[in-house]
């Protein structure tokens, strides 16, 4: 039964999700590419195909993690500011179950974006004859959503406790600071400064490492190969671990609050 209720909340997080006309972004991506394949040339002739190649895997992150941030922090506050938890409380549902089923429902919605950009990506590279790799790609782009799912368990933590706008500001900081832990943390060895040391170990402890899980550069410059399988599924467990202990948090915060 519980299975059950998770998938209904699911369901319901994806459909209201698309009566928001949130899939129209996939079009949106279609004709910012289809623009750039066009305008690109005119502008830098002998590096066009890197520089397409670059723009179209920055846009997909770009895109979902606007997605992610903007949907993910208000799905449970709009739920409260509207009062429609009570109902949801009063019903034979569990806050794990709201939390979880609230999180599965904007993955699965990730999911599809990240497919269909990836696959109208990977179509105008073969239509415009742009030497790519296939297999490099698609592994940078189930890491992409893998990072989006962690920023998305961030987002529903902070929305738990928060006000749609500083669930929004925090969750866009920890995406950005997730991004340069492992700067700050050579930044605080190379300070020489025990207190500035002591910090950035403590942000890198606390923060998440999305670094480990953009794989961007491996698969539009080459310069280096992807990671091995072992390192792989090392960082695909880390981004599913520390998502499931932001949840964790999310529920114990969200069942020890009063409505």
């Amino acid at each position: 039964m519980t299975n059950h209720r998770i998938f209904v909340l699911a369901k319901n997080v994806f459909q209201e999700v698309v009566r928001d006309r949130i899939l129209y972004i996939i079009g949106f991506y279609a004709l910012i590419l289809a623009a750039a394949f066009r305008i690109l040339p005119e502008f830098a002739a002998s590096t066009q195909d890197k520089m397409f190649l670059d723009f179209g895997m920055a846009a997909m992150s770009a895109i979902g993690l606007i997605v992610t941030i903007f949907i993910g922090t208000g799905l449970i506050n709009k739920e409260i500011e509207k009062r429609t938890i009570l109902l949801l409380i009063a019903k034979p549902v569990s806050h794990s179950e709201i939390i979880i089923g609230k999180y599965l429902g904007l993955s699965t919605v990730l999911a599809i974006l990240l497919a269909s950009m990836t696959a109208i990506y990977l179509g105008l590279l073969q239509f415009g004859h742009i030497s790519h790799q296939t297999t490099s790609i698609i592994v940078a782009a189930m890491f992409i959503f893998l990072q989006l799912s962690l920023i998305t368990a961030v987002a529903i933590m902070l929305g738990v406790f928060t006000a749609s706008l500083l669930a929004t500001t925090l969750t866009f900081a920890v995406y950005l600071m997730g991004n340069i832990t492992q700067d700050l943390l050579e930044f605080g060895r190379l300070s020489r400064n025990s207190s500035v040391e002591w910090l950035t170990q403590g942000l890198y402890l606390i923060l998440p490492d999305l670094s480990r899980l953009d794989l961007k550069n491996e698969a539009v410059y080459g310069v280096q190969a992807l990671p091995d399988a072992i390192a792989l599924m090392s960082s695909a467990g880390y981004s599913l671990i520390y998502s499931t202990m932001l949840l964790a948090i999310a529920i114990f915060i969200f069942s020890k609050r009063e409505f």
